[in-house]
């Protein structure tokens, strides 16, 4: 690469980080409590706990109307069956039919006594002040665009650190930490780390990406395919009043194979004013995150049309899981977690370095005489970071796609990289390297 190529990508990665680096540092840190969301929630007694599953539930309606009259004046918009909390119902209320998502009240129900378990806003405590707060920056509507933008920034500060990093791969082996200055140290640490975690801050980048987009994505799924889902019957009206539990039957009977997650009403975001959206998923661990909506009508109860979800509602369904990390039990939890902390110590590093190069702090030691050229082939250099890219980007995939033998795999292949790097730090506290002039970006 020649040297202006090679200057104008240092300049991308420069301003890109820097343009986002702060804003990264506290999503970084407001996202490592939020992994483990559910059990800090029952820690601090916001949490529902999981009933006795085997018992026989309540009718759906009954349950619906047990909590309509304990809430005059709002309206139920979905009724909800967690995977995670078996034997409990939950309903999103809000004030109005069509009232935005975000202003609803959730109230949990246990499925066999219809016995309120719980209640409160979906931002109580604070998790949810901490969701928000990752989510949307607390700039309302404007959120989702901001953290979309960061996550845009955050995308090609990696693509640019890797082309900044290849003349550097050329002369010194990964993982090497020299130990010549404190900016020398802070550069290798800021390459070892950034390296080794580059796959999976490629994967949570991009689905940060994905998933700042999703209000969009509903809108155009409204736009284009709910309409013609519900064009495409026009069942007579029987007479009879429709139930939810006949909506749930009609919809069991449409996809057979799938078990309901859970009921948008008629007016809320997910189906139209006339219909009931039923969305289903699979027993897999894909296809549970995969749903396919079923509408019903509202005035007659029967099915009015069924279509697959196109592939950019599918990419937002399965980009929250890989976002977040809570896909793969407490294992992948806790890399998470890890993980999380090794990116705020590439964000610190190279803010550190930026900061010493405008203070005109120490710059990289002088070179050894006659210091002999590595014996290594450059291509080598490579072939780690690489592996360990693909490696725990193919973990993070297996854990969503897969149990038993091939998550276990999956979760050893996302700790790779946080081996590799406990690995070299290691060996570079038992034996000194000696350092060479390298051009710092």
């Amino acid at each position: 690469m020649k040297a202006a190529a090679l200057r104008r990508w240092g300049w991308v990665h420069r301003w890109s980080s820097l343009a986002c680096t702060l804003f990264l540092l506290l999503l970084c840190i407001t996202g490592l409590p939020l992994v483990f969301h559910d059990e800090i929630d029952d820690w601090l007694g916001y949490g529902v706990r999981s009933h006795d599953a085997t018992a026989a539930p309540l009718p759906t309606d009954a349950i619906v109307a047990n909590v309509l009259a304990g809430h005059p004046g709002l309206h139920v918009q979905f009724v909800l069956w967690d995977d995670d909390t078996p034997g409990v119902v939950g309903l999103a209320l809000g004030r109005a039919a069509d009232s935005p998502p975000g202003e609803n009240l959730a109230v949990h129900v246990d499925a066999a006594t219809g016995a309120v378990l719980g209640e409160g806003a979906l931002d109580r405590g604070p998790m949810g002040f901490l969701l928000k707060l990752h989510g949307e920056l607390f700039l309302g509507p404007a959120g989702p665009l901001a953290i979309g933008l960061i996550a845009l920034l955050f995308v090609a500060a990696l693509v640019s650190g890797v082309v900044v990093y290849l003349p550097f791969a050329r002369r010194i082996r990964f993982g090497e930490l020299r130990r010549s200055s404190p900016r020398i140290r802070r550069l290798d640490t800021h390459n070892l780390v950034g390296m080794a975690t580059l796959g999976w801050a490629a994967v949570v980048g991009a689905t940060g990406l994905v998933n700042s987009w999703g209000d969009l994505a509903v809108q155009v799924w409204q736009a284009r395919e709910l309409t013609q889902i519900a064009a495409t019957a026009a069942p007579a009206d029987t007479g009879r009043p429709v139930t939810l539990d006949a909506v749930l039957a009609t919809a069991r009977a449409a996809a057979p194979q799938m078990q309901p997650y859970f009921i948008a009403l008629p007016g809320s975001v997910l189906t139209s004013r006339a219909h009931y959206g039923v969305f289903l998923r699979g027993g897999t661990p894909l296809s549970r995150h995969l749903l396919q909506p079923v509408l019903v009508d509202a005035a007659t109860g029967a099915l009015a049309g069924t279509r697959r979800l196109p592939w950019y509602m599918q990419a937002l369904f399965l980009a929250q899981p890989l976002h977040f990390g809570n896909y793969g039990g407490w294992p992948l939890k806790l890399l998470w977690a890890a993980l999380d902390l090794a990116t705020i110590v590439v964000l610190w590093t190279g803010l550190r370095l930026w900061l010493g190069r405008r203070r005109g702090t120490a710059a990289a030691a002088p070179p050894a005489p006659d210091a002999p050229a590595r014996s290594a082939p450059p291509r080598r250099h490579f072939a780690e970071p690489v592996a360990l890219g693909l490696l725990a980007i193919a973990g993070l995939v297996a854990c969503l796609v897969g149990d038993g033998f091939l998550q276990a795999a999956g979760i050893v292949a996302v700790a790779l990289p946080l081996a590799a790097i406990a690995r070299h730090a290691l060996r570079a506290r038992r034996r000194a390297i000696p350092s060479r002039t390298l051009p710092t970006p």
